[in-house]
């Protein structure tokens, strides 16, 4: 079973010391390079990579070549990724930390209209049509 990220920061709080609550948690903790995690999140939901590829409407040359390691995504690419990947908002932010960039943070309008269309599954057309009415860049 899966335990979200405040669920481990309530833990880690309330443990009297840190090497009990890291053999506690180790499972969950996220490890790996930002391709590695990738590849495992991709796994997890199922899909092979062209689906996750279109799905992100990216071209299938640089869908591979993130996924091989050749190319680091900017963070719109890599939402965009994680949108036709169909993560969770959880797994994102996860995966956004994992590459060095900053989490969506709900007070920048642009974080919040990707937040939203997340939280709402929404497909990545959706989300461009949104940031396109607010005037605001797309996924890319």
């Amino acid at each position: 079973m899966e335990k979200d990220t405040s669920k481990l920061v309530e833990e880690l709080r309330l443990c009297p010391d840190f090497e009990r609550f890291y053999d506690e948690n180790r499972d969950y903790m996220v490890s790996g390079t930002l391709i590695e995690r990738l590849e495992e999140l991709r796994q997890k939901k199922g899909l092979a990579r062209r689906t996750a590829i279109v799905q992100a409407e990216m071209s299938e040359d640089y869908g591979y070549q993130i996924f091989n390691g050749l190319r680091h995504p900017d963070r719109s690419k890599l939402l965009a990724l994680t949108v036709g990947m169909g993560l969770t908002l959880e797994e994102t932010q996860s995966l956004l930390k994992c590459a060095g960039y900053p989490p969506l943070f709900i007070r920048r309008p642009w974080d919040s209209v990707v937040l939203y269309g997340i939280c709402k599954g929404l497909t990545v057309p959706q989300i461009n049509e949104m940031l396109f009415q607010y005037e605001l860049d797309t996924l890319g």
